[in-house]
């Protein structure tokens, strides 16, 4: 871990103690790769979201602001669970927009890695549908959607998720592919 990374674990250390001194000076420190993760989120959505990487980014530090009894672990981590905010967020957002519409315009998002192998996937996936899909495997296999919401949605490596999880690289690795080929199943018989 480099010193920017340790500096992050330690503020977390610190934030979950209750200092909230340490989150003014976390902020600074993680704003821009929060920023750059709202923007990747964003790219895959429909065209004319409404929602902007900043606005994103501000939901979501709302969010972690508010965050109870999380004993932060490190950088991986944090990242981790900003990522499945904006997932909520941008969720959230897709259901309302949908209810105005009354069911018109789905919201699109690829799957950057494919589901299954990159010939055998649609090239988008609505945003409802893979929520859905993603509760759905919540209930069956827990440790899986949640690799699914770090790798896919938090962008972090297999390593990283290893460390969050408390797994080995080769496990997540292994769940990683059995996720993505039984959300490629779901998504595509609904």
């Amino acid at each position: 871990m480099n010193s920017s990374q340790e500096h992050v674990t330690e503020l977390l250390l610190r934030w979950g103690g209750g200092d909230r001194k340490a989150l003014d000076e976390l902020l600074p420190l993680v704003y821009d790769e929060l920023r750059r993760l709202a923007r990747r989120y964003l790219r895959r959505e429909r065209p004319g979201h409404t929602l902007q990487p900043t606005a994103l980014v501000n939901e979501a530090y709302l969010k972690l602001i508010d965050q109870r009894g999380i004993s932060w672990q490190n950088r991986a981590h944090f990242f981790g669970v900003a990522a499945r905010l904006m997932r909520e967020i941008l969720v959230d957002h897709a259901r309302s927009h949908m209810a105005a519409k009354r069911g018109g315009g789905e919201q699109r998002m690829t799957l950057d890695e494919g589901v299954a192998s990159p010939a055998a996937i649609k090239p988008n996936i609505d945003l409802l549908r893979l929520d859905d899909a993603l509760q759905v495997l919540a209930k069956l296999d827990p440790q899986q959607c949640r690799i699914v919401e770090l790798r896919y949605f938090g962008g972090l490596t297999i390593e990283e998720t290893a460390e969050v999880l408390v797994l080995s690289p080769a496990t997540i690795k292994r769940e990683w592919q059995m996720a993505r080929a039984w959300l490629y199943h779901e998504i595509s018989e609904s």
